[in-house]
């Protein structure tokens, strides 16, 4: 399984985005620049509605959700600041558009995960593109990467959210790692990552080293560090740097080439590795990090979904139309289902 999205790759698929949107409704970037969650508002075809976070779920890196429908709808928590609501709801239509065209479906073909992270990547990054101009962000973050400082200036400068600059700043990092938002409580308000497996939102990392040093101090430092994932188990290990951002603290995370030091050479990864498994119902053959099935110890299959544990009721294949069907779909004797009789 695909552990980690490029962001070059995600932002190639935000500008497919971006084009879709200009087909789909000509003007709209520039309207949705200036008031997104207000435009999306008047658009007949969507559903848009403030609700509280715990509504949203934990599918998306940002505090929103987006129901296929129909009718399609798109729900923002209604805690977050208008800036904040404006980058989730991009990011939700970035979803109702990519879901919506086969064009853009196309791209996940060939994602092993079925194109899971590189559709909510492409979501933050069209969120980012719209609301923060390239001449910008190009004016405040350095050619050779962002710094923590830059990316607070960045912030201050746009009027963009924090989760907008800093999808904006990973893209311009000059080696594999994250920036990470950090409430007071160190827990992940919002990760983009790059070329690394991503961290969850709401995962807490406040007592890692260079973290805990932060909030216990101004907020300003630099080191070594390992990012905490699922289960406790520690990643590799990454040069850090932070700073206070209006409440929280964001950080940047590389593996080598850091842009606040003369020179830092990779470091040993030391991270976690992916389990390799085979699908015991349809071979695919895949790696994954996801929790595996407390019975046959497996997780689910990218490709068909299932862990390793038995089907609950035997299926038989049809040698008609080659899909897998229960007993009820066949007659005695017969190795067609009743479709294909």
């Amino acid at each position: 399984m695909v552990n980690y999205v490029l962001a070059a790759t995600a932002r190639h698929q935000a500008t497919a985005i971006l084009a879709e949107l200009e087909t789909h409704t000509p003007g709209a970037a520039q309207l949705l620049a200036r008031s997104a969650f207000t435009e999306l508002q008047t658009w007949p075809e969507l559903t848009v509605d403030l609700v509280p976070e715990a509504r949203t779920g934990s599918r998306c890196s940002v505090a929103g959700a987006y129901d296929f429908g129909p009718p399609a709808r798109i729900s923002v928590a209604d805690a977050a600041s208008r800036a904040r609501r404006d980058f989730t709801a991009l990011h939700e239509l970035g979803h109702h558009l990519q879901k919506n065209s086969f064009d853009l479906m196309a791209a996940f073909e060939s994602q092993s995960d079925g194109g899971l992270l590189l559709e909510d990547a492409a979501c933050d990054a069209f969120a980012a593109e719209i609301l923060l101009p390239t001449p910008l962000v190009d004016h405040h973050l350095d050619a050779a990467g962002p710094t923590a400082p830059d990316i607070v200036g960045l912030w201050r400068a746009s009027g963009a959210s924090r989760m907008a600059v800093c999808v904006r700043a990973v893209q311009h990092l000059p080696a594999p790692g994250h920036i990470l938002l950090l409430d007071t409580g160190g827990q992940v308000a919002f990760a983009a990552s790059h070329g690394l497996p991503p961290l969850r939102r709401g995962s807490f990392q406040g007592d890692i080293p260079t973290i805990a040093q932060a909030r216990a101090g101004q907020g300003r430092v630099g080191g070594r560090t390992q990012v905490r994932y699922r289960d406790g188990i520690l990643g590799r290990e990454l040069h850090a740097q932070t700073a206070p951002m209006n409440g929280y603290l964001v950080a940047v995370l590389v593996t080598d080439s850091a842009p606040w030091r003369t020179f830092t050479p990779p470091t040993k990864d030391t991270g976690p590795q992916a389990v390799e498994y085979i699908c015991e119902h349809c071979d695919e053959e895949y790696r994954s990090f996801d929790p595996a099935c407390s019975v046959c110890r497996a997780p689910n299959c990218p490709e068909c979904g299932r862990c390793s544990c038995p089907a609950r009721v035997t299926e038989h294949l049809c040698q008609g139309c080659f899909i897998r069907h229960p007993p009820a779909m066949f007659a005695d004797g017969v190795d067609r289902c009743l479709d294909c009789s």
